[in-house]
């Protein structure tokens, strides 16, 4: 406690109050002779100003009852994310490239037929045509001997002797050395406009069935 004249001051004057009370009351409610009341008055105001002096405490520097203010750390600052990697660009799928097409195989040519004769010449192939000859056997009168013949001549499908004339029937008649006469004898153009049209004739069944040769 610092020794100063407003404190010791302040403390006199309510020593010396509480000393004039008690005189008072001793005077008013004992009867108390004056100098007995002053006596007890001075005793009374000499132990309130030792009770004082021994009580007094400086002010805080801050209120009572006030807590006191800790001052807190600044929070740390969180880290900056990392900014996210880009991603990167997706692959583009080649556009695929249309394969050429492949070049088409120019059909092999029909041979082409000798030119018929104002003398009834029929026109021949100088070869069967693709996929092979006919079989000219399933024509009545038409032998394995005769086909051979007729081959060489350069006849090798029906549709050859389907289109015959009178004329071209006639000059097979003549010209068929050692068969004079068969072509229209065992009418060969009425069976072979049949066969050429895809349909068979009673002959023709029978040697698709075998043993006719």
């Amino acid at each position: 406690m610092k020794d100063t004249a407003p404190i010791s001051l302040g403390i006199i004057v309510v020593a010396a109050l509480f000393g004039i009370i008690a005189a008072g009351v001793a005077f008013v409610l004992y009867d108390m002779g004056f100098l007995g009341s002053a006596f007890m008055g001075v005793v009374v105001g000499g132990i309130a100003a030792i009770a004082l002096a021994l009580g007094w405490r400086e002010p805080s520097e801050r209120p009572m009852g006030t807590a006191a203010t800790v001052a807190k750390p600044a929070p740390t600052p969180a880290p900056a994310a990392e900014p996210a990697p880009e991603a990167a660009p997706a692959a583009v799928a080649p556009t695929p490239v249309a394969a050429a097409p492949a070049p088409k195989a120019e059909p092999t040519p029909a041979p082409a037929p000798a030119a018929a004769s104002d003398d009834g010449t029929p026109q021949f192939l100088s070869a069967a045509r693709e996929g092979g000859p006919d079989d000219l056997k399933q024509i009545k009168g038409v032998g394995p001997k005769l086909e051979k013949t007729l081959h060489e001549m350069g006849i090798y499908h029906f549709d050859q002797i389907a289109e015959w004339g009178p004329k071209e029937q006639a000059w097979m008649d003549d010209n068929l050395a050692g068969f004079k006469g068969r072509a229209t004898r065992d009418e060969w153009v009425p069976q072979a406009k049949t066969l050429a049209a895809g349909g068979t004739t009673a002959f023709s069944k029978k040697v698709d069935k075998g043993g006719v040769y």
